[in-house]
């Protein structure tokens, strides 16, 4: 194969796509072009090598110029070790999983990391694709680099009063290229994978809400600068791993494509019509620490997850450690648990030279970062991330205004609602708070070279809501015993003690600060905004 990782960054026009519609991209007729991006097949297999062997004679009757095609078989562990059957195409190698671990993510990542082709394409050992299946998932990413291709799929039983023939290795060879699966299977009696019917009713998944949910295994297609960027598959999930990598390609902002002309038979049944229950009840915890928007899988008050729902963003250079404190502790306190908080400040900056113990000039940082240190909920950074991922949603706001008990869960629900990008809180004082969907704050990264700020694009791709503080921090009684100071009301700045003794500042005491005058609030803006570069 010529061509590869030199070849890997994308130069080429990225079209504003609105969440999952994809109409704006227009791939290649089927042979009607002439690709030029190499392509890395790469099949995880444990075993079955009579099945791998249909595989590879398939592969070896594709229509993709050969010279562009690659195919890596990774063998997990097998006993015998697995072979190159006869039929196979020019280029296929088959390399042992990397030591240290097994199952199809670890086998992924090992077929990945030796890679050559600018995309990367996974296949199951034991399906048999259409000549043209390559070539259809390929065309389009020669339109641009961040869309995750889905091939089609229908079960044929093996065993069983209803099993068909096992075709040999140059009957799928010759089938495949002369007259295409239904000259080697029966068709109208294997089973269609069960999101076909999905994928119909929205239209191609363009109006999903969570195409990623349809990205399952046997077959899909992506650029490998993608693949790498979401991390590469997690190992440690034995079934659903391809829907965790699919919800971490979303988070990532890819475009999610199904293409019915990638057609293949899967030789056998799927795990969930074999063990439905089994295979259900093995995924669920692995899922539900991984994929923090399914929230049905997150019924378990308290438990502590790894993934969190929302990272909560905080700048506190300047600000004192009550009100820092304060802002922390409102953020655990609400209806919405899994919750992480990263406080934005110079803490690169304290070291352990010798200080004025007392007199310390840092004093209120350094004792922030020992009262949070051993939290795992907290985390300290100079300046914020790109994104959040794979967290889904990311709030940003002023210190000195203490989230709600109700605020994020319903800021959540707004931008859940209306499918929106950001949903922006007017905050009294002339502030503003704002909750950042992940998906469309990634893709607006990828499409930030137009000059447009990242909102901008994000109002395209996704959309802006704007409500008042009311909306996200609805009024509540006090509940202090009468003759004590009030503790801020929701949606307007804390009073420290301070505050309380300080003379009322133009006839009233405790007004909102302006946005020019609350700590970090600009600041924080200033240095996200640095990212749309």
């Amino acid at each position: 194969m010529t061509g590869g990782a030199d070849t890997d960054a994308w130069s080429g026009h990225r079209p504003t796509i609105r969440h999952n519609d994809y109409s704006p991209v227009e791939p290649p007729p089927l042979g009607e072009w002439q690709p030029t991006l190499p392509v890395s097949v790469i099949i995880p297999a444990h075993g079955g090598q009579e099945k791998l062997d249909l595989t590879l004679a398939a592969l070896a009757a594709q229509t993709y110029p050969v010279h562009l095609l690659e195919v890596i078989v990774v063998d997990d562990g097998s006993e015998p070790p697995l072979r190159l059957p006869e039929i196979a195409p020019i280029d296929t190698r088959i390399v042992p999983a990397e030591s240290g671990g097994w199952g199809i993510g670890h086998a992924l990542n090992t077929g990945a990391a030796v890679a050559d082709g600018v995309l990367i394409q996974r296949l199951d050992s034991d399906m048999v694709i259409c000549r043209e299946h390559i070539e259809a998932m390929a065309r389009w990413h020669h339109v641009t680099d961040y869309l995750v291709t889905i091939g089609y799929k229908r079960f044929v039983e093996l065993d069983g009063p209803s099993a068909q023939r096992m075709p040999t290795p140059q009957e799928v060879y010759e089938g495949v290229r002369d007259g295409g699966l239904g000259t080697l299977f029966d068709l109208e009696a294997a089973v269609p994978s069960a999101s076909e019917a999905t994928i119909e009713k929205l239209n191609g998944l363009r109006a999903s809400r969570n195409p990623y949910n349809n990205c399952t295994g046997p077959t899909h297609c992506l650029h490998r600068r993608l693949f790498h960027k979401a991390g590469g598959l997690d190992p440690a999930i034995p079934r659903g791993e391809d829907t965790e990598f699919a919800y971490r390609l979303a988070c990532q902002g890819a475009v999610f494509i199904p293409e019915p002309a990638a057609q293949a038979v899967h030789l056998g049944m799927p795990g969930q019509r074999v063990n439905r229950e089994r295979t259900i009840r093995v995924a669920t915890p692995y899922l539900a620490h991984r994929i923090p928007i399914r929230r049905d899988l997150r019924k378990d008050r308290g438990h502590r997850w790894l993934v969190p729902y929302v990272e909560v963003v905080l700048d506190v250079e300047g600000a004192d450690e009550e009100t820092v404190r304060r802002a922390v502790a409102a953020a655990f306190e609400g209806t919405v648990q899994d919750v992480a908080v990263t406080l934005v400040g110079p803490w690169s900056k304290l070291t352990d030279e010798r200080r004025p113990v007392l007199d310390d000039p840092m004093l209120d940082l350094r004792l922030l970062r020992e009262h949070f240190s051993h939290d795992e909920r907290v985390r300290f950074a100079d300046t914020p991330s790109a994104t959040p991922a794979p967290i889904p949603f990311r709030y940003v706001g002023p210190v000195d205004v203490p989230l709600g008990k109700r605020t994020l869960q319903r800021m959540t629900e707004a931008i859940q609602e209306r499918r929106a990008g950001v949903v922006i809180a007017e905050l009294p004082g002339g502030g503003t708070a704002r909750l950042e969907r992940t998906e469309a704050l990634s893709r607006a990264h990828l499409l930030s070279g137009t000059g447009s700020s990242l909102d901008e694009i994000i109002e395209a791709t996704h959309g802006v809501h704007r409500a008042p503080h009311e909306a996200f921090w609805p009024p509540e009684k006090p509940k202090t015993p009468a003759g004590k100071t009030a503790a801020a009301q929701d949606g307007k700045p804390a009073k420290t003690d301070k505050d309380a003794k300080a003379p009322a500042e133009d006839g009233k005491n405790g007004t909102a600060r302006s946005r020019k005058d609350s700590p970090g609030r600009s600041s924080l803006f200033r240095k996200l905004r640095r990212f749309s570069g």
